[in-house]
């Protein structure tokens, strides 16, 4: 689904999905209003686009005929991809008619917003929701991915940039020689106020040996006219007005170098910036502000100037516009990273991003990293080190302990000094950020657990046996042979309360597997993402398990082996485990079940323990009332008065 797909161009990345060996279809808005012009949906030949009427203007707040919708989720589809963004109204309509289908088809959606808005009820409400279901997600910037994981997606957020034809978007012929005294300098979009076209005349208007051209309409048009006249500029500022895709290129072409004067507002900043990919794609420099999604877009490939900044904008396009050296370099990196955003290489990112929905594309031959946190204790470190040794085995070291580093040294280990305590998580993701295999599934080994090559290898056949895993437990004992329990059910508000009157064992079923010997399948990293470091110590692993089962995964303990486990044993300080225990545990039910979940769990702890405390004799009363208390107090305020953190 995808409303501007009514535009002929737009519908290019479907083209080359279909060229990429694909069957699409997709559904489009029957017409729709781009760029202040209404555009009827043309479909050609062969085509497999279904027109939709819709009702609204808006794009977040039109709605599109149901009945096209609901037939269509009746038919055998492996992936719906909805290219909304997750808070439009249209988004919870398709979400509302799937629903009603009762289909599991994984969707993926659509987010350009790269502002953090706190957005009115119903919209954050239907927001949340669609992000949190969601399998897959293609965001055109980084930082609209950071902000829809942060809002609830529970994976990572694809950044695919948006593509252009390099049929029709590439050099001319061999550019003439650059003046060394002149410089024509052009602009393309709206003509509105947040673009800074003010600030781009302030820069041409400094210095005569700059020339521009400006494509686009818009409602600043007028009084930028009236400007140019009235600054004697009329000479040296061109209005091109507003020039058809298929005159696109020619217009590049003319031009020495492209400005991109965006400004950052309240309300708006630039959120890919296609222009600039599409003048690089014809070899023309670009200089643009450092502002939205602009740095990333361009990188390396152009010049970035603050915006807002009319001087150091003339002065970045008079260099560029009468340098050839300069302007041939920027050139060449131009061409090179346009060459990203072509429709091709765009269609294999999305092909990429539907196998990793559907969990497809699993590689049964592959090595196995083993990654150990290590925080003191070297002794310990060598002990569960030594009997997979042998392995590819990289360990943090949270202490920066030397003792540890002999020992990684001694038995050919990879040592890494994290810098800082960060925590468990935090440990995690640096070896995951500097993997030995990359492609390898990587078992997380506690210090103070024990596992030999064999069980490894047992493992790991367990986990490939079922291309649906995200991660592999062994059962575990501790040091004097006792089993332990290592597979849980989810913590929830319902379960706590199920736990309070006596009825845990009715929590749900799904489970996940206690990180201290943990193997985690590779594709389940690549589409969950690492461990959340907000999580200091405990429920790092529970929430990365709670994220892979929103995202269809799911997780198992492997009875047939058998793992030592010691538990606590790099600590001695029973308060802090404590404290860190039950502050996690309330950040996980804040981040997955909001705040009144957490008050709703909250209660529910106060409540079972309160009640044990009075029914349980000696110690175990102690415990529970403290337990109690803890919950009326709130763990993180606990944790955190108490210097815990860190």
């Amino acid at each position: 689904m995808f409303h501007s797909g009514v535009v002929d161009a737009w519908r290019e990345r479907e083209r080359a999905l279909e060229r990429a060996g694909a069957d699409v279809t997709l559904l489009s808005a029957q017409r729709w209003n781009e760029g202040g012009s209404v555009v009827e949906l043309q479909p050609r030949p062969g085509e497999k686009v279904r027109a939709v009427a819709t009702i609204g203007s808006h794009p977040a707040l039109f709605l599109y005929d149901p009945r096209p919708i609901w037939r269509a989720l009746a038919e055998d589809w492996d992936v719906l991809d909805i290219h909304e963004e997750p808070f439009a109204l249209a988004t919870a309509e398709i979400l509302l008619l799937r629903a009603l289908r009762r289909s599991r088809l994984p969707y993926a959606l659509y987010s350009a917003q790269n502002i953090r808005k706190r957005y009115p009820i119903p919209f954050r409400w239907l927001e949340r929701h669609a992000l949190r279901h969601a399998a897959g997600l293609q965001v055109c910037n980084a930082q609209a991915g950071r902000i829809c994981e942060d809002k609830g997606f529970p994976g990572v957020a694809r950044v695919i940039p948006l593509g252009l034809d390099p049929a029709h978007f590439h050099p001319g012929p061999a550019p003439a020689p650059q003046s060394a005294e002149s410089a024509i300098v052009g602009y393309v979009g709206r003509l509105a106020a947040h673009k800074g076209l003010d600030v781009l005349l302030d820069a041409v208007a400094g210095d005569d040996r700059l020339r521009l051209r400006i494509a686009g309409d818009g409602p600043e048009a007028e009084e930028l006219r009236g400007r140019v006249s009235a600054e004697g500029l009329a000479g040296r500022v061109e209005f091109a007005g507003s020039i058809e895709q298929v005159d696109l290129p020619d217009f590049y072409r003319s031009l020495d170098v492209l400005a991109v004067p965006s400004l950052t507002t309240s309300s708006w900043m630039e959120q890919f910036g296609r222009v600039a990919v599409e003048a690089m794609a014809c070899g023309v420099p670009v200089v643009a502000s450092d502002s939205g999604a602009l740095p990333e877009v361009i990188d390396d490939a152009g010049i970035l100037v603050p915006p807002g900044d009319a001087d150091a904008l003339r002065e970045a396009l008079v260099r560029v516009g009468t340098d050839p050296s300069l302007a041939a370099s920027l050139r060449q990196r131009g061409l090179e990273r346009a060459a990203a955003a072509a429709w091709d290489r765009v269609a294999d990112e999305f092909k990429a991003m539907y196998r990793a929905m559907r969990h497809q594309g699993a590689h049964l031959e592959r090595d196995v990293e083993v990654v150990l946190v290590a925080y003191r204790s070297p002794e310990l470190v060598r002990r569960a080190l030594e009997p997979v040794a042998s392995l590819p085995v990289t360990v943090v070291d949270n202490s920066s302990m030397p003792q540890i580093r002999a020992v990684c040294e001694e038995l050919g280990c990879r040592y890494v000094d994290s810098g800082r305590n960060g925590g468990f998580a935090y440990g995690v993701n640096t070896a995951l950020q500097n993997r030995q295999v990359p492609g390898a599934d990587v078992l997380l080994l506690n210090p103070d657990a024990l596992v030999s090559v064999g069980d490894v290898e047992e493992l790991h056949r367990a986990l490939l046996a079922d291309p649906h895993l995200a991660s592999v437990g062994p059962s575990q004992v501790d040091g004097s042979g006792e089993a332990s329990r290592v597979s849980w059910p989810f913590p929830s508000p319902r379960a706590t309360w199920l736990e309070a009157v006596g009825l845990g064992r009715l929590a749900g079923r799904d489970r996940y597997v206690i990180g201290s010997v943990l193997m985690l399948r590779a594709e389940a990293l690549a589409q969950v993402g690492g461990l959340d470091e907000r999580f200091f110590l405990y429920a790092e692993e529970t929430d990365w398990a709670y994220r892979a089962c929103l995202l269809g995964w799911h997780h198992a303990e492997v009875k047939g082996v058998v793992a030592e486990h010691l538990g606590s044993a790099t600590s001695s300080d029973s308060a802090a485990r404590d404290a860190h225990f039950h502050a996690s545990l309330e950040r996980y039910l804040r981040k997955h079940h909001g705040a009144i979940g957490w008050q709703f769990a909250r209660l529910g702890q106060v409540v079972g323990s309160s009640l044990r405390a009075l029914v349980l004799p000696g110690a175990r009363g102690s415990v529970a009332a403290a337990r109690a208390r803890t919950y009326v107090h709130g763990p993180v305020r606990l944790e955190a008065g108490q210097g815990m953190r860190g």
